[in-house]
């Protein structure tokens, strides 16, 4: 798997990314550094129409105080009394966790939980979908992911699963549906074993080209991956983060390493876009996370309905160590395959993703 990745050669949107002046703003550090962010910093969050030699002159002149004055207050909109920005909730360890909840309240709600090393955005077309048949839906960065804070600790499926808990619990959902794709098939599986289940607060479960059980090789699972192929991952991602994670979108995620494969360079951008808004030691502590841990008995403690879909063509999670075998697991499961999709299969075949969630949540 790793050497496919290495394999993969950089396409158009590659030597966009590197090479190519920004025709949009790039990203934003102060999104992500909060009422901290410095005054310069600042200024590369200039909107498109700014980014302009002219524009960045006038930086001196007074143009960034007067963009200061109209971006802080709605930085700081509620959080004058100490408490924290809106759309975010704290952790019982004081990590902040970005949250979006779209659609009406009252509604049956739909947590969507994201694979590594991306953030809540790689649901888009799942949230659209589903907010615009009338559900109310609900995504979270990951803490380390996304605009979730960067802290250096708690990286591990326990605190994954617990801080997907706190997001449940401020937002007061019962009855809720949660799905997880990779990583996060992994952060559903032991949040609906340990805290939803047990709290009454789930109605239904999907795992998505999921990591459970688990997706180490060991002598109790030799289906797995060899510990080399996570090491492997291990010192791409120390070397070259940023060209690591142009490689893995490229290659083997979402299949265009497949001859005949019709590459899209908006979702290779993307993924790059959504890995590198995070924290490189999450992702890092991330890999022993979704490759190390056993979540056999998470599997075994599900009673709920829970819908497995997995991509025969799968080069991230291999389908045989994984959703097939998962579902011989769950006390309620169902899995259903796809021929020839890849472990991205959400996004590039959302359609029919879409329209199978659909079926198993109106059922």
């Amino acid at each position: 798997m790793l050497a496919e990745i290495r394999r993969a050669p950089l396409g158009a949107a590659d030597r966009v990314v590197l090479g190519a002046p920004p025709t949009t703003r790039p990203p934003c550090a102060a999104d992500r550094r909060g009422d901290s962010a410095p005054f310069l910093v600042l200024a590369s969050c200039l909107p498109p129409n700014r980014w302009s030699l002219r524009h960045r002159a006038s930086v001196a002149g007074g143009m960034l105080p007067r963009y200061v004055r109209s971006y802080w207050p709605a930085r700081r909109a509620g959080s004058a009394a100490g408490e924290p920005p809106m759309s975010f909730v704290t952790t019982g360890d004081g990590v902040q966790i970005y949250y979006k909840d779209w659609g009406p309240r009252e509604a049956q709600a739909i947590v969507f939980h994201h694979g590594w090393p991306l953030s809540s955005d790689d649901w888009d077309a799942q949230m659209l979908f589903f907010v615009g048949r009338g559900y109310r839906v609900v995504a979270h960065d990951r803490r380390g992911h996304g605009r979730s804070s960067q802290v250096a600790d708690g990286h591990d499926m326990d605190h994954y699963a617990a801080d997907a808990a706190a997001v449940v619990h401020q937002l007061g959902l019962v009855n809720a549906i949660h799905i997880g794709h990779s990583t996060g098939g992994g952060e559903v599986a032991r949040y609906v074993a340990r805290h939803g289940e047990p709290q009454g607060r789930v109605a239904k479960a999907v795992l998505v080209s999921a990591v459970p059980p688990l997706m180490l090789r060991t002598e109790a699972n030799p289906g797995g991956l060899p510990i080399e192929v996570f090491d492997g991952f291990r010192a791409a991602l120390a070397a070259n983060r940023a060209q690591f994670f142009l490689d893995v979108p490229t290659g083997p995620f979402y299949g265009f390493n497949r001859p005949g494969a019709p590459v899209q360079e908006g979702v290779i951008r993307n993924w790059w876009r959504q890995g590198m808004m995070g924290s490189a030691k999450a992702h890092y502590d991330g890999i022993k996370a979704f490759s190390e841990t056993d979540q056999t008995e998470d599997l075994r403690a599900i009673s709920v309905p829970t819908l497995v879909l997995h991509g025969e063509d799968d080069q991230i999670v291999p389908i045989d160590a994984a959703g097939r075998k998962s579902v011989t697991l769950l006390r309620n499961g169902t899995l259903k395959t796809y021929p020839g999709l890849p472990h991205g299969m959400l996004t590039t075949h959302a359609e029919t993703l879409n329209a199978d969630l659909l079926a198993f949540v109106t059922a």
